[in-house]
């Protein structure tokens, strides 16, 4: 799961919990936006976590560094 889909998930789960009025039978959409704002807020902390191993920019090991040879 990347930034922008943790992101996501904890701004539906926050509309979900605070902004929204309405009462349905057999599910609580507190509950629900709860949820989704803890599961967003793991996402992005293990994206964040794990960035440098998921970015293509990352640390790269394999490169090999060779000095000029001076005329």
């Amino acid at each position: 799961m990347g930034i922008g889909v943790s992101v996501f998930l904890i701004a539906v789960g926050a509309i979900l919990a605070f902004a929204v009025e309405v009462r349905t039978n057999g599910i609580d959409l507190e509950t629900v936006g709860v949820i989704l704002m803890i599961v967003g807020g793991i996402g992005l902390l293990a994206s964040l976590l794990f960035w440098s191993r998921m970015s293509p920019m990352g640390r790269r090991d394999d490169v090999v560094v060779r000095e000029r040879e001076v005329l």
